[in-house]
């Protein structure tokens, strides 16, 4: 005996049908054993793809899950749905009638909006993988990828200021001066620009130093908290910022967003494009 085939589903978008993909898997995930076809028809952007879009789907006689925000868009395809007398499951309207009346506005009715919001998030994360896998110095033949490059000496608090900024979707990597290792060569052929050395006060910097000890079995010895060591540390990084042309800020007793408001100006001055992704780099 012939099994009777499975209907296709159909879904008809106005943007990539991320969203009707995701309902189509969560409903047949209820049924075992239904396998249906699944066939994105995204980017519907005019009646006459429309029209072609509920076609298709009649041809084979297939069930559709539309999302379609456009108002025009969405009245017609239910109305060429019904003449070709197809189940259609309207993801959209009943949702956005009723969050409408609640709000007391009309939806802008523009498609891909959502899809806009995850393409945000999505280089967030990036920013944060990239942030993470150059830190410490790590990987600096990459440092032209960076947005902003922080330098200087241990516990001058680069790491966290680094995460910190990656979170609000900055790119970052950050490079260790040690008097006794000399910076990589990258770090002098990259725009300037995007470089900004941490300083601190060196009574600060000996009791992150000394804590550090503390909490590391006595780690770099007498040398890593000494004060006249510490001096001189500072001072090499200072030398440093003034031969690549760095820019400089001090991070003493500053919270680590004030720290990250400073680079932030600091680095959008020189690029002032990085500001046509606002959500990026304004702080909550």
């Amino acid at each position: 005996m012939a099994m009777e085939p499975i209907a296709p589903i159909f879904i008809i978008s106005g943007g990539a049908g991320a969203l009707g993909k995701h309902i189509a898997r969560v409903v047949l995930a209820q049924f075992p054993g239904k396998f249906p076809e699944v066939i994105i028809i995204p980017q519907v952007s005019n009646t006459e793809q429309l029209t072609e879009a509920v076609e298709q789907a009649a041809a084979r006689r297939g069930i559709v899950i539309h999302t379609m925000v456009e108002p025009r868009l969405r009245a017609l395809l239910i109305e060429k749905a019904r003449e070709h007398q197809l189940v259609a499951l309207d993801t959209i309207g009943d949702p956005l009638a009723q969050v409408a009346a609640v709000f007391g506005q009309a939806p802008l009715g523009q498609p891909g909006l959502y899809q806009g919001q995850e393409n945000v998030y999505l280089e967030r994360i990036k920013a944060i993988e990239y942030t993470v896998d150059h830190d410490d110095g790590r990987n600096p033949h990459e440092l032209d990828q960076a947005d902003v490059v922080l330098t200087g000496v241990s516990r001058v608090g680069k790491t966290p200021l680094s995460i910190y900024l990656s979170v609000l979707g900055w790119k970052v990597a950050n490079v260790p001066l040690v008097q006794a290792v000399a910076p990589p060569p990258e770090l002098f052929e990259i725009d300037r620009h995007r470089v900004v050395g941490l300083t601190i006060d060196v009574d600060m910097l000996m009791q992150h130093r000394r804590w550090r000890q503390q909490n590391m079995a006595g780690m770099g010895g007498r040398a890593y908290s000494d004060p006249e060591a510490l001096y001189d540390e500072v001072e090499y990084a200072r030398r440093i910022f003034r031969r690549g042309g760095f820019t400089s800020i001090n991070v003493t007793n500053k919270p680590i967003e004030e720290s990250a408001d400073q680079v932030i100006a600091l680095i959008s001055r020189w690029f002032e494009h990085r500001l046509a992704v606002p959500a990026l780099i304004t702080r909550p």
